[in-house]
């Protein structure tokens, strides 16, 4: 068998990321991630926050989103208020050790999260225990429940108000689309709440 040279690595990973763009242009996800924004932006203007999780590469993906709505996307703003419960590392080993790894996500919930606040938790397998926990426990106390994951949907899509499925069965896949429709969520919030011909320089 031939060694496939770096080059082919890379065209044939260029390859799937234009393949997986027009999955998502054909699938549920545009109007899904639509129904997030609005969702979101009537939060956000009525005081409310956004609450990101996940573990691993979702957990990074996390911290990504919420640095975008905290800090700026596109154009200088005001900032919003948005959480990664995966960045706080004392909150996430305390609980994880005191009680169990799968309250590390739904104990904070419990903590920091308000009737009227958006908690989305990434798991491209839709069955993470804590992340299945975490939105069954934002359900109990009035936040919307968003769950972004593979097309198969697993467990979430059992507890979700919102289930966004990427289609794709691929982890890397799956993250990737993920953050691509997080990065355009953040995009029409900030357009939405902060109109760039006020803003943007």
């Amino acid at each position: 068998m031939a060694r496939i040279t770096s080059s082919e690595v890379i065209r044939n990973n260029l390859g799937l990321r234009l393949s997986d763009t027009q999955s998502l242009l054909e699938s549920d996800c545009v109007g899904q991630i639509a129904e997030l924004a609005e969702v979101v932006i009537v939060a956000l203007r009525a005081g409310n926050k956004v609450i990101f999780f996940g573990n691993g590469g979702s957990s990074m993906d996390s911290g990504h989103l919420a640095a975008e709505l905290l800090g700026r996307f596109n154009y200088d703003r005001p900032s919003l208020p948005a959480v990664s419960l995966p960045d706080s590392t004392a909150a996430m080993t305390a609980i994880g050790n005191d009680y169990e790894y799968g309250e590390v996500f739904a104990r904070q919930l419990r903590g920091l999260a308000r009737a009227g606040d958006v908690a989305v938790g990434l798991t491209t397998s839709g069955n993470s225990a804590n992340v299945v926990a975490a939105l069954t426990a934002a359900k109990d106390l009035g936040v919307y429940a968003v769950a972004m994951t593979g097309e198969g949907g697993g467990q979430v899509e059992k507890v979700a108000d919102l289930c966004v499925k990427v289609p794709s069965q691929s982890t890397p896949r799956i993250q990737e689309m993920c953050l691509h429709l997080g990065h355009t969520l953040c995009e029409i919030v900030e357009r939405e709440l902060f109109p760039p011909e006020q803003y943007a320089g």
